[in-house]
């Protein structure tokens, strides 16, 4: 399986890493046929804002949203902003791919950044996983389709639809694999669906 991590800006190098350490072929996309050689793709953190100007250059934007009725996605922090259906502070015009109502930097600026230990749920598994929130968004809605399978406290931290998956923080600043190892898992399945 190969996949891409879209690599227009922001902490797409820290996912190629985790996916090289997991022997996982992937690719950065930066174009729409990048992106046509992928069979599942990350949205990292970032500039949202950035990104999504830079999605509607190259094509990607309407690419992307094409690519999520048969494929998986997986976005993380800014990631998951693009992926919402809607999003405050200020609003943007996202993807709309994942049924979440989202706020922006919404822990407050740089410096309220912190570290904590949010507890998932994957598949059968219950763990306990370093988050890591970097002007991190909160996820202030979710549609009856939205299974939340990770909190901080009472925040809901990841949330997943059939194709998509997303996360508040960022697991590829860890040396813990194992969200993305569930999102392998998740694509090899959305792919045989």
């Amino acid at each position: 399986m190969k996949i891409g991590v879209v690599a227009v800006q922001g902490g797409f190098e820290r996912h190629q890493r985790v996916l090289n350490k997991l022997q996982i072929e992937n690719l950065p996309v930066r174009t729409l046929e990048q992106l046509n050689r992928c069979e599942a793709l990350i949205i990292p953190g970032g500039e949202s804002t950035t990104i999504l100007k830079l999605f509607n250059v190259n094509g990607l934007f309407t690419g992307i949203q094409e690519f999520a009725k048969s494929k998986a996605i997986m976005g993380t922090c800014a990631g998951l902003i693009i992926l919402s259906k809607r999003v405050h502070n200020p609003p943007l015009q996202t993807l709309n791919l994942i049924n979440i109502e989202t706020t922006r930097n919404a822990y407050g600026r740089q410096i309220d950044s912190f570290i904590d230990v949010v507890d998932v749920t994957l598949g059968e598994q219950q763990i306990q996983f370093e988050g890591i929130f970097i002007r991190a968004p909160k996820i202030k809605k979710v549609g009856e389709d939205i299974k939340c399978i990770g909190f901080h406290h009472k925040d809901i931290v990841i949330a997943e639809n059939q194709h998509i998956l997303v996360a508040t923080f960022h697991p590829e600043l860890t040396d813990d694999s194992r969200i993305h190892e569930y999102f392998l898992k998740k694509a090899q399945r959305t792919l045989r669906s």
